[in-house]
């Protein structure tokens, strides 16, 4: 089937539904990614941090689709930040991908302590945006003080804010102000690959019992309710998985709806308690990766 699509801020349109390969060891980059786009998936999230985006470009030949219908999005790590570097870091990663043109070009963490380094880098994605080497730029893991920070030093708003977003932590406040700047929220770990309840002890969203319930009133499993829950709500959505099972079992949550009354008992299970890095706390010291030529 084709998956449904988002029109961006710029007139782009986007899978909203997409593949992750966020943690995929390299060496099976490429078989999960391969059996994604045989199973339907036509877009693709990487990042010149995971290290894996050349066994993503090795799936995307190999497919034998049309280069022009596979979205292809990556993100700039911070070690790359600025100006010149981020230009570069287009070029290290358009080359792994065995790409001219990457679809999503996003920064992949706000670095507030070096906020100038961070504007530097957007106005380099503008400059891409502009030369045509990408068709579309954004964020990742963004809070909204930062949104507003970027907004006041560049010109083009953002095309997309990649945040953590699950059930059991839906992060309203960056969602709201996505929405108010035309922004599309993008959810990484959407079915909560990393969760906490209110006690800080771990667990999972797959074993909650709202959405379990819920599940079985649909004939579901709890990671289709999940993604569900995001795609009516307006949110794009990068799954991931490297078992064949899973990744098509996530591309089958077209064929039934959730009431508003579903969306709103998911919605109530936020714990406000985050699973990933506090984006304040991220500095180049801390988060140091060196992102290699080839």
């Amino acid at each position: 089937m084709n998956v449904p699509t988002l029109t961006l801020n710029n007139g782009v349109t986007m899978p909203s539904l997409g593949f992750g390969v966020f943690q995929t060891p390299p060496d099976e980059t490429a078989t999960a990614v391969e059996k994604a786009l045989q199973v339907g998936y036509r877009h693709i999230d990487t990042a010149a941090a995971y290290g894996n985006e050349r066994g993503v470009g090795e799936a995307i030949t190999r497919s034998g689709i049309a280069r022009e219908d596979i979205f292809i999005e990556t993100k700039v790590w911070i070690t790359d930040f600025g100006y010149d570097a981020t230009l570069h870091s287009f070029d290290k990663s358009a080359g792994k991908l065995g790409v001219e043109q990457i679809d999503l070009l996003i920064l992949h963490q706000a670095l507030p302590g070096e906020f100038e380094l961070t504007v530097d880098s957007y106005r380099a994605l503008e400059k891409l945006l502009a030369d045509g080497k990408v068709r579309a730029i954004g964020v990742s893991n963004f809070m909204a003080g930062h949104l507003a920070e970027l907004a006041d030093a560049t010109s083009i708003v953002p095309a997309v804010n990649q945040i953590e977003v699950h059930p059991y932590f839906r992060q309203s406040a960056v969602l709201e102000a996505d929405t108010e700047r035309g922004i599309v929220s993008q959810a990484w770990s959407p079915i909560g690959g990393i969760t906490f309840y209110r006690d800080g002890s771990k667990g999972s969203t797959l074993e909650d019992p709202t959405i379990l319930d819920i599940a079985e009133a649909h004939d579901k499993t709890s990671a289709q309710v999940m993604l569900r829950w995001h795609l009516q709500q307006g949110r794009q959505v990068i799954p991931k998985s490297v078992t064949p099972s899973r990744i098509e079992e996530n591309f089958d949550v077209f064929g039934f709806d959730l009431s508003a009354q579903e969306l709103a008992a998911i919605d109530g299970l936020d714990t406000g308690v985050r699973g990933g890095p506090e984006p304040e706390d991220i500095t180049r010291e801390n988060f140091h990766r060196d992102i290699p030529e080839a």
